[in-house]
C-alpha cells in the first residue's frame, strides 16, 4: 500500500462511516418511532369505521394528527411513503465500511495470527460466509412452523447468536470479532426489511388495490420481524462503538462480555416496549443497571499484568525512561509517529504519536490501558512486544511516568 492508497482509504473510511452513522440514525429512529406510535394510538374522538386509532402530537411549532386506517382501492393515495431506504442504505454503507476497515491492508485489523493463522483469502471467506449463513439460518427458523412455537424459537435464536459470537472469537482479532457480530445482526435486520417486511406491505397494497381483503398473516409476520429488529437495535449500536473500548473486546472474557451486553441491551429495550404498552415494569431498569455494574466488576482487568515473577525479575529497581523509550521505538513508533514506517499505517492511528517524550508522558494512562491492562496493542502484536516489555511499561507508569 503506497501513501496515496492509504490516504484515499482513510478518506473513504471517514466518508462511508459518516454515511453509515447518518443512515443508521434514520433507520433506528424510524424503528423506535413506529413501535412507540403503535402503542400510543387511541380510539378516534369522532369514530370512523375504517380508522383503527389516532394520535395527536405537537412538534416544531405545529400540531400533527396521525391515523391508522384500512382503506379501499379508490382511496390508495397518490404518494405513499415507504420506510425501507434507511435500512438498505445503512446495510450497504456498513458492508462497504467492513471492507474498507477489515479487508484492506491485507486484513491487518481482521487477522490475528495469535488467535488463528489464517490466509487473507480464508479470513474473507469466513467473514462473508458467516454473515450470509447467519441470515439463512435465522430466516429459515422463523419462516418455518417452528417460528410459531412461542418462546422456543426465541431460545434457539439466542443460543445460535451466542454460538456465532464464540465462533468469530475463534478466528478473528477480538475487535474484528465484535464488529462481525454486529454485521450479522445488522444483516438480520435489513434482511427482515428486504425479504419479509416490505414484501408483506407490498402484498397488502396490492390486495387493497384489487379490492381484496389482505391476509391477516402478512401483517402478523411483518410485525414479528419488526419487533425482532427493535430488540436488536441497542446491542447493534453498542457494537458500532465498541472498537473504542478495548476493556470489552480485548478482555480475556471478551465473547462472554459481549453476550452479557447484548442481553442487557435487549432487556432495556424490553422495558421501553412494555412501557409504551402501558406496563410500567420499573424493576427492569434497576436490574439492568445492576447487571452493568456486575459486569464492570467481573470484567475488571487483573492488576495490570503484574505477578510474583514481576518482582522476581525486576525487584524494586527504578525503571529508567531510556528503557521505556527503547520499547516504544521498537514496538510502537513504526505506526504511532509523525512519519510512520509501517507498510499499512501511513498516518498515525487516531493521531496518537510517540515521537515527543512529553507527549509520551501525557499519554501514559492510554499506553497502560492499550498495551498493559488489555494488551490490545500493538495490533495483533505485529511488532512482537514481549510480556516482560509490557511489565516494564506498566511499572514505569505506576512509578509516575517520569521522563527525566
Amino acid at each position: 500500500i503506497d501513501f496515496m492508497d492509504s490516504y484515499i482509504i482513510e478518506w473513504l473510511n471517514l466518508v462511508v462511516r459518516w454515511i453509515h452513522v447518518i443512515t443508521g440514525i434514520a433507520w433506528i429512529g424510524a424503528s423506535f418511532f413506529f413501535n412507540w406510535l403503535d402503542s400510543q394510538l387511541t380510539p378516534p374522538e369522532n369514530p370512523e369505521p375504517k380508522v383503527e386509532g389516532e394520535l395527536w402530537m405537537i412538534h416544531s411549532g405545529g400540531f400533527y394528527q396521525l391515523e391508522k386506517t384500512m382503506i379501499s382501492p379508490s382511496e390508495i393515495p397518490r404518494v405513499l411513503h415507504w420506510f425501507k431506504w434507511e435500512a438498505y442504505s445503512t446495510w450497504i454503507s456498513g458492508i462497504f465500511l467492513l471492507g474498507i476497515v477489515y479487508y484492506t491492508g491485507s486484513g491487518v485489523y481482521l487477522i490475528d495470527s495469535q488467535i488463528a493463522d489464517l490466509s487473507y483469502g480464508m479470513a474473507i471467506s469466513i467473514s462473508l460466509g458467516s454473515i450470509l449463513a447467519g441470515w439463512l439460518v435465522y430466516d429459515f427458523l422463523w419462516a418455518s412452523s417452528l417460528g410459531e412455537k412461542g418462546w422456543l424459537p426465541v431460545i434457539i435464536s439466542f443460543v445460535l447468536l451466542f454460538g456465532i459470537i464464540w465462533w468469530f472469537h475463534q478466528w478473528f482479532g477480538s475487535r474484528a470479532a465484535y464488529i462481525h457480530v454486529g454485521a450479522v445482526m445488522g444483516t438480520l435486520m435489513v434482511g427482515n426489511v428486504w425479504r419479509r417486511i416490505i414484501p408483506s406491505q407490498t402484498k397488502l397494497v396490492e390486495a387493497v388495490k384489487a379490492g381484496k381483503t389482505p391476509e391477516a398473516s402478512l401483517g402478523i409476520k411483518a410485525k414479528q420481524r419488526s419487533i425482532h429488529n427493535n430488540y436488536m437495535t441497542l446491542p447493534v449500536v453498542f457494537i458500532m462503538i465498541s472498537n473504542h473500548f478495548p476493556n470489552t473486546f480485548a478482555h480475556q472474557m471478551n465473547w462472554m462480555i459481549l453476550i452479557a451486553i447484548i442481553v442487557i441491551g435487549a432487556t432495556v429495550r424490553h422495558f421501553f416496549n412494555l412501557k409504551n404498552k402501558g406496563h410500567l415494569n420499573i424493576w427492569i431498569l434497576p436490574l439492568a443497571m445492576a447487571a452493568i455494574f456486575a459486569l464492570i466488576f467481573v470484567s475488571k482487568p487483573a492488576e495490570s499484568i503484574k505477578s510474583s515473577s514481576d518482582s522476581a525479575t525486576f525487584g524494586t529497581e527504578h525503571i529508567p525512561f531510556a528503557l521505556v523509550r527503547t520499547i516504544l521505538d521498537q514496538r510502537c513508533v513504526s505506526c504511532h509517529s509523525i512519519t510512520p514506517t509501517d507498510e499499512v499505517f501511513r498516518t498515525a492511528p487516531k493521531g496518537i504519536m510517540f515521537d515527543n517524550d512529553k507527549r509520551v508522558k501525557a499519554l501514559a494512562s492510554l499506553i497502560k490501558t492499550q498495551a498493559v491492562s488489555t494488551m490490545a496493542m500493538p495490533l495483533g502484536n505485529k511488532t512482537g512486544i514481549s510480556l516482560e516489555e509490557r511489565i516494564i511499561l506498566g511499572r514505569w507508569i505506576e512509578e509516575g511516568a517520569s521522563i527525566e
